[in-house]
């Protein structure tokens, strides 16, 4: 009888835990839903305004912008991270920290001077437990990073690369390609010059532009206008990529408590037929003696 009550316990605590993962896996799907919707939105203005530079680039204006310059010498270099505040989505933060750490070993291989900066906790408590020191770090980004939040660190890193004082900006996070298909990647977005390059992969022409007041006033806000939409497309992937990850860990969880479920309902089962089994010959055992 013992046996059979703490099945039913453990049964019990099971069916609470796969009540708690089922609404945390309906609550990421519909954070996923908004987040791609945005992130597919903002897609099609990075990826335009993209070929745009990239046109530019390959004309024959004279007009050289600060970001699409190569340094003479990469000695300063940031790298930001990005990583959830919560855990509970999978490997989501082990495969950006992973191409982080692999990013920092190079880096640190070739001399270069490297600031850490890393948002969300999973990747402060990772960078606190390697010993690894965070210059900057923010935590107030969810599943919608705001534009003007995150504009306001892109400002920051084009006043310091332009005025010598940043090298090359890279970045780690979750690209989304698909809702399929996510990895884990580091891309260099400063200098801007090696994504404006080769952006028109279809074999298209390039355009030509009238400008109007001026091509050069015209690119002076073009440029930095790209880097940034470049720079917040990277928040928008990692946050449907984390949603991704926590909706396919909480639907598994899920289903590993419906298994559990199965299997302590037959185990209790057996036991219960043990336990009548063993009431039926005791009570056909004692009819016996009165006889």
């Amino acid at each position: 009888m013992a046996k059979a009550r703490a099945l039913v316990k453990r049964r019990k605590a099971v069916r609470n835990i796969r009540k708690i993962t089922r609404t945390m896996e309906l609550i990421a799907t519909a954070r996923f839903k908004k987040a791609m919707d945005r992130a597919t939105e903002a897609a099609a203005y990075t990826r335009k305004i993209n070929e745009i530079v990239a046109d530019l680039a390959q004309s024959d204006l004279e007009f050289n912008h600060p970001l699409l310059k190569q340094p003479e010498k990469t000695e300063q270099v940031t790298l930001l991270v990005l990583t959830s505040n919560r855990g509970l989505c999978g490997g989501y933060n082990g495969g950006v920290l992973r191409q982080a750490v692999g990013r920092i070993r190079e880096v640190q291989a070739a001399g270069q001077n490297l600031n850490v900066e890393v948002s969300g906790k999973r990747g402060l408590a990772f960078m606190k437990f390697e010993k690894r020191p965070v210059e900057n770090s923010y935590t107030q980004f969810e599943d919608k990073p705001g534009f003007d939040e995150v504009n306001a660190i892109a400002d920051r890193y084009v006043a310091d690369f332009i005025a010598g004082r940043l090298h090359r900006l890279d970045i780690a996070y979750q690209k989304f390609i698909s809702s399929a298909r996510q990895a884990p990647v580091v891309e260099t977005l400063l200098p801007f010059g090696d994504l404006a390059t080769g952006v028109r992969r279809d074999g298209a022409p390039a355009v030509d532009y009238e400008f109007l007041p001026s091509a050069n006033e015209i690119l002076e806000e073009i440029v930095p206008a790209a880097f940034k939409a470049r720079f917040f497309k990277c928040f928008l992937d990692a946050a449907v990529g984390e949603q991704i990850a926590r909706m396919v860990a909480m639907k598994s969880a899920t289903e590993n408590a419906d298994e559990m479920i199965r299997d302590i309902s037959q185990e209790y089962n057996r036991a219960r037929q043990t336990q009548i089994t063993s009431e039926l010959a005791e009570i056909i055992g004692g009819a016996a003696a009165l006889e």
